[in-house]
């Protein structure tokens, strides 16, 4: 084993970063052993530098985390801070002065990963970033290694786990949104202000890193249609049931049938009881996979918290060390077929639709008319009505999202339409 000790640099002692350095003093000799050498902790910077921090000498803290990055004798910095500055520039300075990144920015990777991909190639870097999307599930390494021979047409899964973790409380308990929000608050599943979570940024961050690794393109936040959970209600639950079906706030990235673009999306879905994925309880995660030779993958487990995050950071720096003892660097950005990617409007699948309408004679063919004249087929209806109202439930046939849309547009025009209560898509079958 060597004996000199390769030196890390942490950016950021929070939850995550404090997990990662008890790790590495509690199980250095195993490290060490796993690596070929010794790893030394030479390094913290945090913005609260009078905070106690158990387990870490006081002397490694450093507000200044540029000097920290910038000197030189950094084997490899560990990015945990989150956020897009002053993470972007620390972890493109970090590569400029010698060292290879891990980190587990999923909203950096989302928006700018380009800038990190090219910095990390122009210096001979690695960068890696399992941390980033389903916590301690390994997915990122599988997708960039193991399935690099093989074909990858589909990924589905749930990558948030507070808004799994609220859907489940509805659907099992009963539990209104804003009861189950609240006890996913308590728990410490949600954050005080739970906007990135249940308005789905979250997840669609982790779609587009996904999605741009399983088919070798580059896609970006922006790129991602994204819809949260807010509006999800108890009726939609008890839809869902009757189907046979529950709802899941879903991630899907899919590969064209034709081979030639590729589109990423989150929303809620409802997806069949029959579905792995609809066993997916409370906070955890799950992600399928669907590669032509392979064939259906997939993967399980806590999705987020500080021990389980900082398990796939430490993967990852076992990783790099291992590369930076053998003069190497791991795979860099795939984005060689360079696909575009199509707008929500040309994705095609099923969908239920619960209307509010007049409870009176020829307002279901009138509905019917309109599915028919835009193109969309109806596979079930469900109608009850009382006292001059009625609710009309609709499942259709699959058909493209721009149909649905155009759809519903005109459903509203119509004088016994009263409301669409909600529209949700059926996944998964």
């Amino acid at each position: 084993m060597r004996t000199r000790p390769l030196k890390v640099a942490l950016l950021g002692c929070g939850v995550v970063g404090s997990e990662v350095a008890r790790i590495m003093t509690t199980h250095a000799d195993d490290l060490a052993a796993r690596i070929g050498a010794p790893l030394e902790l030479a390094g913290v910077a945090v913005r609260r530098p009078s905070k106690v921090r158990e387990g870490i000498d006081p002397a490694l803290i450093t507000t200044d985390a540029t000097a920290l990055v910038k000197r030189g004798d950094i084997d490899v910095v560990v990015e945990v801070i989150g956020g897009i500055e002053p993470a972007r520039t620390l972890i493109t300075t970090a590569f400029e002065h010698g060292a290879s990144v891990v980190s587990a920015n999923k909203a950096l990777l989302a928006k700018d990963g380009t800038t990190l991909y090219d910095a990390a190639a122009r210096h001979g870097r690695d960068l890696y970033f399992e941390a980033a999307v389903a916590g301690a599930i390994p997915l990122i390494r599988p997708l960039r290694e193991s399935l690099a021979g093989d074909t990858v047409n589909r990924v589905l899964g749930i990558v948030n786990g507070t808004t799994n973790f609220i859907l489940d409380r509805m659907d099992t308990a009963g539990s209104g949104y804003s009861e189950a929000l609240d006890e996913a608050t308590a728990l410490g599943y949600a954050e005080a202000d739970p906007t990135a979570d249940v308005e789905g940024f979250d997840a669609a961050a982790k779609a587009a890193i996904l999605a741009g690794i399983a088919f070798h393109t580059r896609v970006r936040l922006d790129d991602v249609h994204r819809e949260g959970i807010t509006e999800v209600t108890s009726a939609d639950l008890a839809s869902a049931q009757r189907m046979g079906c529950t709802v899941k706030l879903l991630a899907i990235c899919e590969r064209a049938a034709d081979g030639k673009s590729v589109t990423a999306r989150v929303h809620p879905a409802m997806i069949p009881l029959s579905h792995p994925l609809a066993s997916v309880r409370e906070a955890y995660n799950a992600v399928f996979v669907e590669a032509e030779a392979a064939g259906q993958l997939m993967f399980y487990g806590p999705g987020a918290g500080g021990a389980p995050t900082a398990s796939a950071v430490l993967g990852d720096l076992v990783a790099v060390c291992r590369n930076k003892l053998n003069g190497a660097t791991g795979p860099g950005e795939s984005a060689y077929t360079r696909l575009p990617v199509s707008s929500m409007g040309e994705v095609v699948t099923r969908y239920h639709i619960n209307l509010d309408v007049a409870d009176k004679p020829g307002v279901l063919a009138q509905v019917a008319t309109v599915f028919a004249e835009h193109g969309v087929s109806i596979d079930t209806v469900r109608q009850k009505g009382k006292d001059g109202e009625a609710s009309l439930v609709v499942v259709t046939h699959r058909a493209a999202d721009a149909a649905l849309s155009g759809t519903v547009e005109a459903l509203r025009k119509l004088d016994t339409v009263r409301g669409v209560a909600s529209i949700m898509r059926v996944e998964g079958e």
